[in-house]
Formats: structure tokens, C-alpha cells, sequence
């Protein structure tokens, strides 16, 4: 399969594109887009009956990344407290809780942390994996992703058989897909065959 990936200034303009990829025949399980905008989103989605891509799931790399910084806010939050039992004379009697402050601020921190980092790439995932598994070299997945946090609407029509994705570009140069260079400062042209 055949992936075609673009970029649109205007919700518009991506919606123009994805109608006129489906008058062309293109099958609306084939095509699919994303923004960061979630009213234009579902505008467009409404407007052309295609859907949004969701991206990757974050994945197991997220929820660790999350549980280690919850380890460590809870640490930053504790230790200090109990360091502060241990100088302070009259309060050493308090040590023994302190210590155990400290072990539930790292075992609260690393669930609430953990929690948030699975949650964090529930609500556009992570678009870079996705355009990888489509076949776009990482470079470039890395500048559509920029792109589209830049506020720009990405499209993307895929071709089973490779044989109309040449077409597919066609019509979204037509429809005002820009150049990669004009998005995030230089590279090849916006819209690319993968």
C-alpha cells in the first residue's frame, strides 16, 4: 500500500482536497487527516465522512516517562519535608513518618505519573510512529508532525494498489498543499509519495 501525505494551510482547502479525492473514486476507508483543532476537526469530518486519524498510542514509553517524573515530583515534595525532621531536634521523633511520607509520595507519584503519561498520548497520539509505519522516512515524519502543531491540516490518502497515487498527489497540489521548506523552514515538497 501506498501512502500519499500532505499539508493544507486551511481546513478548507483540506477539505476540498479530501472531496475531490472521493469524486475520483478514492474509498473514504482509504483517506484520512488530522489537526489540532478539534472543532475544525469535526467540521471536516461531518463535511467529507472521512476519519480523523487518531495517531499511535503513545505507548509504554509514555506511562515510564510519567512514572518516572511523578517518582521524582514526590521525592522533590517529601525529602525536603523529612530532612527538615531529621535537622530539627525537637521534631526527630518524627523521622520514622517522615520516611514513610517519603515512600508514599514515591509510590503516589509514580501511579499518578504513570497514569497521565498513558493518558497523554490518548488525545492525538503520536503522529511521528504513525506516518513511520506508513513508510515516511523519520526526517520528514518529524516536519509533518511540526507542521500540523504549526496549525496546518494533514491529509493523507492511501492507494492499495500504488497504481493512482501519483493521482492522489495531483490533486492535492491542486487544492493548495504547500511545500515543506514553506512550513517549517526547509525541505522538499509538502505533499509526498511514501
Amino acid at each position: 500500500m501506498e501512502s500519499v501525505v500532505a499539508l493544507f494551510r486551511e481546513p478548507q482547502q483540506a477539505q476540498g482536497a479530501l472531496q475531490a479525492l472521493q469524486q475520483r473514486g478514492f474509498e473514504r476507508e482509504h483517506l484520512g487527516f488530522a489537526l489540532t483543532d478539534v472543532v475544525a476537526e469535526n467540521d471536516i469530518a461531518q463535511q467529507t465522512g472521512v476519519s480523523p486519524e487518531a495517531g499511535q498510542p503513545a505507548g509504554s514509553a509514555a506511562v515510564i516517562k510519567g512514572a518516572l517524573l511523578g517518582i521524582v515530583g514526590g521525592l522533590a515534595i517529601t525529602v525536603p519535608i523529612w530532612l527538615l525532621l531529621l535537622i530539627i531536634p525537637v521534631t526527630r521523633i518524627y523521622q520514622e513518618g517522615g520516611l514513610l511520607g517519603v515512600l508514599f509520595g514515591v509510590i503516589g507519584g509514580g501511579t499518578l505519573g504513570g497514569m497521565f503519561g498513558a493518558l497523554a498520548g490518548s488525545d492525538h497520539g503520536d503522529y511521528v510512529n504513525l506516518l513511520r509505519r506508513m513508510g515516511v522516512p523519520a526526517a520528514q515524519a518529524e516536519k509533518f508532525y511540526a507542521g500540523m502543531k504549526g496549525g496546518h491540516v494533514m491529509v493523507i490518502a492511501r492507494d492499495p494498489s500504488g497504481a493512482r497515487a501519483d493521482e492522489a498527489l495531483s490533486l492535492m497540489r491542486k487544492h493548495g498543499a504547500v511545500r515543506l521548506d514553506d512550513v517549517v523552514g526547509a525541505g522538499q515538497l509538502q505533499s509526498e509519495r511514501h
